[in-house]
């Protein structure tokens, strides 16, 4: 049946082109725009995974940038630790000269002043962008240093560098390596706030039996560093920075009872960030050895500690001259105090003076402890950067991964785009003859009415 009016050939026609038309489009966007899927549209579920990876994407550039610029900073402050390694082993030297008797000391120690005065210049520039890692002058909790926000420094001396993204099921959470820092400063510095019900700590936290150290040559009396017995109140931590252990004056009053000249001055040793019982037992140590060597007892007694591997350390007197009832010591001859300015990893230093005999010997064992202080900064800075490195590593590597995911989601295939394109070209122009085709059929009725 044929009609004028309704010309179903042209309308299966038209539906045909149009048909054609709407994949031609599609594929004609997937060829401007490189992508398969570039709207909600094209296909919601994929497009929102990839929003949700490009984002991720986007955050770890970010923490490439972080760890780019905390790993610098880290850097900085390493080099410094080894220069001022190589300034003290330098100084040793010196030292190690000043124990020859026929020696212009004074000349000497105008070397190790020089000297010092480079350490010093060293650590005080030890800074990238304003922060200073060999500085331990802590700052307000939670607030943000120079190298903008991706960089926290608290007062417990950690500097954090924005690490990572981790996504789970519960949402997303950031990570960060913690860089702590090291002081090797020559003064005090400022320690962080102590809680006011443990401004001080009891002289029962140290322990020790009272008595007399006798002959035979090798008594001794043990001093037992426990840290705050009241632990709890300085949240959790048996040491903090700014503690000061003092043995009294008193206390050295007692090394000669005899002839000879008193030890009138106390020996103090204040804690640093991230001091142990056993840094403190070892501080003691050496101050006493020091004091003991400038006044001439250094053959007659000497100081030691042992790390008893837990929360203690254990500080040691012991008498090398043999006579009985040289000296007498009790528990409460060290005083402990807190809430004071922490000292400086290298405050020792200032100490140094080999202008006299005695001088000389006690610096021997100084140099020793700021040799090993400077040399576990510098460790502990190699350790964090490689650290660094190692995540910067991986990020740039994850980033990839992810951009490489997103693709495979995403993008349009363009060989068979172009393919595709091709052939719905052929079927448009086969589309459009036949609906001309189509449109010319009712012209054949015409001949029916001649």
């Amino acid at each position: 049946m044929s009609s004028i009016l309704t010309n179903n050939g042209a309308m299966v026609a038209l539906q045909t082109l149009k048909s054609i038309n709407s994949n031609l489009g599609t594929i004609q966007g997937q060829i401007s725009t490189g992508k398969s899927v570039a709207t909600a549209k094209d296909n919601a579920a994929v497009w929102a995974i990839s929003k949700v990876m490009e984002s991720d994407v986007k955050g770890f550039k970010a923490i490439e940038d972080s760890l780019n610029l905390g790993e610098s900073t880290v850097a900085v402050a390493r080099s410094a630790a080894e220069t001022v390694t190589d300034l003290l082993t330098q100084m040793k030297g010196k030292i190690v000269a000043s124990q020859e008797e026929n020696v212009d000391r004074t000349k000497i120690q105008a070397d190790i002043g020089a000297l010092r005065d480079q350490i010093a210049s060293v650590t005080g520039a030890a800074q990238f962008n304003g922060l200073n890692l060999l500085d331990f002058d802590a700052e307000t909790s939670g607030a943000t240093n120079s190298i903008a926000q991706q960089v926290t420094n608290t007062t417990s001396g950690t500097v954090n560098v924005l690490s990572s993204l981790d996504r789970t099921a519960s949402g997303v959470t950031s990570a960060s390596i913690g860089v702590t820092k090291q002081s090797l400063a020559q003064t005090a510095q400022i320690a962080g706030t102590v809680a006011a019900s443990a401004t001080t700590i009891a002289t029962t936290a140290v322990a020790g039996s009272t008595g007399t150290i006798a002959a035979p040559v090798g008594s001794s009396e043990d001093f037992a560093i426990n840290g705050d017995t009241t632990a709890a109140a300085r949240g959790g931590n048996r040491v903090l920075a700014g503690d000061t252990y003092t043995l009294a004056a008193t206390f050295f009053d007692k090394l000669s009872t005899g002839a000879g000249t008193d030890i009138t001055s106390a020996v103090a040793y204040v804690a640093k960030a991230g001091d142990s019982t056993a840094d403190i037992a070892k501080g003691l140590a050496t101050r006493v050895n020091m004091a003991l060597a400038e006044a001439g007892y250094d053959e007659d007694f000497a100081a030691s500690f042992t790390d008893d591997g837990d929360s203690t350390a254990t500080f040691t007197i012991t008498n090398n001259s043999g006579v009985v009832g040289t000296a007498a010591f009790a528990a409460t001859d060290i005083v402990v105090t807190s809430g004071g300015t922490a000292g400086g990893g290298l405050d020792i230093l200032t100490d140094i003076d080999v202008s006299t005999e005695g001088g000389a010997k006690a610096a021997i064992a100084a140099v020793e402890e700021l040799i090993q202080t400077s040399i576990d900064s510098a460790a502990a800075f190699g350790s964090a950067q490689g650290r660094i490195e190692t995540q910067a590593g991986f990020i740039t590597s994850l980033s990839d991964s992810l951009k490489s995911g997103i693709g495979a989601l995403v993008d349009a295939d363009m060989e068979e785009a172009s393919a595709r394109l091709q052939a719905l070209q052929v079927q448009q122009q086969l589309g459009v003859q036949s609906l001309s085709i189509a449109n010319q059929a009712p012209q054949s009725l015409l001949s029916l009415f001649r």
